[in-house]
């Protein structure tokens, strides 16, 4: 593992993800590895019990990791790969919460029709197997019992917001953190990693919210799951 993504979900995440691999740090862990690759869900159950985890079992096959479950556990991740980086992905908070109120009214929240094709059936009961563990990063990082259920309100959301950027910048020193917005591009993000910075690409501004939106409608209407976070 060489780079630890610390930031919440709907922070450029997926953009980060695909910054990276482009980057050569590649593959990527993301929450979409959860979904497309079920044996996956078996390696982060004990955490939902507060048991640890096997890191290198967890992330065997990837180089780096963003969004949760993984971000959630970049306290230790930190501590098990000493020489890996952290990147604290940022926005602002109070549009992070819209964009987190229109994730779950998309997914968790929706009411789904009776007639599911199979693939969403075994796409949302695979969530649903997962959803111990996202209940305890729900109650640890924003103070509610599941974040499929509800969202807290929007100040304690921003609040915790706050608290967990403030939190990973007091436990690490500068020269292993980067603080970063990703509008702000390639620059800062390839500096930080001493790569250089790809000539003549924009950097993946992905829009997370649409991208989400439509994949779960084209899951839950045709039963179409993508292969690949990077699409779109």
């Amino acid at each position: 593992m060489q780079v630890i993504g610390a930031g919440f979900p709907r922070t450029g995440t997926r953009s980060l993800k695909v910054a990276l691999e482009r980057l050569g740090f590649g593959p990527c862990f993301h929450m979409f590895e959860i979904l497309s690759k079920p044996d996956h869900i078996e390696r982060w159950l004990p955490a939902a019990d507060g048991e640890p985890l096997d890191w290198d079992k967890v992330f065997v096959g990837y180089r780096s990791a963003t969004d949760w479950p993984a971000s959630h556990f970049w306290r230790e991740q930190a501590a098990a790969y000493p020489d890996a980086k952290v990147v604290l992905t940022v926005r602002d908070p109070h549009r992070w919460y819209r964009s987190m109120q229109v994730l779950m009214a998309a997914g968790p929240g929706r009411e789904l029709p009776d007639d599911l094709p199979p693939a969403a059936t075994e796409m949302f009961s695979r969530m649903a197997r997962f959803r111990p563990v996202t209940d305890r990063i729900s109650r640890e990082a924003l103070g509610v019992p599941s974040i499929n259920v509800a969202l807290p309100d929007e100040d304690a959301a921003v609040a915790a917001f706050h608290r967990h950027v403030a939190e990973v910048k007091a436990s690490l020193p500068a020269e292993r953190l980067l603080v970063f917005d990703v509008r702000e591009g390639w620059e800062p993000l390839c500096r930080f990693l001493d790569v250089e910075i790809p000539k003549g690409e924009p950097f993946p501004h992905l829009n997370e919210s649409e991208w989400m939106r439509e994949t779960l409608e084209k899951l839950i209407n045709e039963g179409v799951f993508p292969a690949d976070v990077s699409q779109r």
